[in-house]
């Protein structure tokens, strides 16, 4: 594992100032001080990483966008991929999204991935599952795939979340040319979805009475690319893409309407009104919104120990905005504050995940360092 050649002190850069970050209704006050961090990189030379996960016993699986699977095991990257991978449309931000370990993964072998299948004109965000022996998948199943089908390589979403009972929670995008379909409840634009293990629509999904398509748990999202439970409270948090400015961070609700595209806080590209309402009856505000954007990706919570002062807060690793940005929350679930981590490195971060050691793991996808793609390793300093 090599160290990056500084040690950073974590309030050097706060949000408020870093830039103009806004939230609704919440406060955007700095942070205090959170003692400093080291960040150390345990693997590099990777291609578009996108997502991460832990097996029991340590051992890391890798996604690259590309449609590879790595393994990193005591620390060392293995040189070969992960044979038996299904096939994936990796354009634009279409790929292979995550891989990660059924909750019983000790006892079946099993893994789940995600992935958009498909090709440039027909593609869609697919969830299959396949048995892993530590070299290869094998008798790869799909178990479900978002519909119908659409054109172009936008708007994915692709990030997993196993819940307690048994089901997972799937997130997805509007596919950026079909955004009016996210308030539609006859297809799965712009939705999260719950499934069960097996990929049927879960039971008690609360929009299934109105008519909606089984599988259906919330409804208005543009792009959902992090998702997570708060291990304390049992609350699910998600965020997701605006288009020019509005990225936001969302407390669901089962069966809530979380506004895309009737409400915004941005702009089109061009800087068209996409709505001229930030804000509507019967439609969620976001705990916090971003203009301009940072492009937010993963998230996660933090319980570790190494941390003591981050136990409870909310992490989200950012694109555009080049950053890791701690979300400092009461026991509520009302933002404090925010801190920006990680601007000293110049690079995309596509992901985070709190590893069994306490420490906090990021997927760069390069930085100014290293134009590969890495898996990072923030830890207290020494």
């Amino acid at each position: 594992m090599r160290r990056l050649g500084f040690g950073v002190a974590a309030a050097a850069l706060l949000a408020a100032a870093a830039c103009s970050a806004t939230q609704a209704p919440t406060s955007t006050a700095p942070v205090a001080d959170s003692g400093g961090y080291e960040v150390s990189v345990v693997a590099s030379g990777l291609d578009l990483p996108w997502g991460l996960s832990f097996l029991p016993g340590g051992a890391m699986l890798v996604a690259e966008r590309n449609g590879v699977v790595r393994v990193i095991e005591n620390g060392v990257l293995r040189p070969e991929p992960v044979a038996g991978v299904p096939a994936v449309f990796a354009e634009g931000q279409g790929g292979l999204f995550e891989v990660q370990p059924h909750p019983r993964y000790a006892d079946n072998r099993l893994v789940y991935l995600t992935y958009a299948a498909g090709d440039g004109d027909a593609n869609r965000t697919t969830l299959a599952r396949a048995q892993f022996d530590g070299l290869s998948l094998s008798d790869v199943e799909v178990l479900w795939q978002a519909s119908p089908e659409k054109e172009g390589g936008a708007h994915f979403g692709g990030r997993m979340l196993f819940l307690p009972d048994d089901t997972l929670l799937l997130t997805l995008g509007d596919g950026f040319a079909y955004r009016e379909q996210a308030q539609a409840l006859d297809n799965d634009f712009g939705k999260v979805v719950r499934l069960t293990l097996d990929g049927d629509p879960a039971p008690g999904n609360p929009l299934a009475a109105q008519g909606a398509r089984p599988e259906i748990w919330t409804i208005g999202h543009r792009n959902v690319q992090g998702v997570a439970r708060d291990p304390a409270t049992g609350r699910i948090w998600t965020n997701e893409h605006g288009p020019r400015g509005g990225d936001e961070v969302n407390l669901m609700r089962p069966g809530a309407n979380y506004g895309w595209p009737v409400i915004t806080y941005g702009v089109d590209y061009s800087g068209a009104v996409i709505s001229p309402f930030t804000a509507r009856e019967g439609m969620e505000q976001p705990l916090v919104h971003w203009v301009p954007s940072i492009a937010p990706s993963g998230m996660a919570f933090y319980d570790g120990a190494l941390f003591p002062a981050w136990r409870g807060d909310l992490f989200v690793s950012a694109l555009a905005g080049a950053q890791l940005r701690r979300l400092d929350l009461d026991g509520a679930g009302a933002v404090r504050g925010q801190e920006v981590l990680l601007q000293e490195l110049e690079g995309r971060f596509r992901n985070v995940v709190q590893g069994p050691d306490g420490a906090l793991y990021i997927l760069a996808e390069s930085t100014a360092a290293d134009p590969s793609g890495q898996v990072l390793r923030l830890a207290p300093p020494n």
